[in-house]
């Protein structure tokens, strides 16, 4: 099975990032669901992605929902760490299934997965 990360780096709205990393994912899942599995890590400002309770206005995506399709199908999540703690949200819950991780995790997330793909 093919292992595929997408490493997102932009907040989850102002650009369109993390919205096309996510629109990827899906579409990866929907057309070739038996034949890899999807794994995201959040950097930088991408770790507001993983917060709940967003709320957008009627026809504008929703990362939120997004992720949870996401880790639904079997995707993994995870939120770097010291990007989450230097952005004082480390001690926030988080969506259910995004877990915080760490550098050395993501390191051996990027050897493990024949593809990666950077928003």
């Amino acid at each position: 099975m093919q292992k595929i990360l997408i490493i997102i780096n932009d907040a989850p709205y102002g650009t369109e990032k993390a919205y096309n990393a996510l629109r990827m994912a899906m579409m990866l899942q929907k057309e070739h669901a038996d034949k890899l599995e999807i794994k995201i890590f959040l950097l930088a400002d991408a770790v507001f992605c993983g917060l709940p309770n967003q709320t957008t206005p009627n026809g504008y995506y929703n990362i939120e929902r997004m992720l949870k399709s996401v880790i639904k199908q079997g995707g993994e999540v995870k939120s770097c760490g010291g990007c989450s703690e230097a952005r004082g949200i480390d001690k926030l819950q988080f969506i259910e299934g995004v877990q915080l991780s760490n550098m050395k995790e993501f390191a051996q997330w990027t050897v493990e997965c024949d593809k990666v793909l950077t928003f």
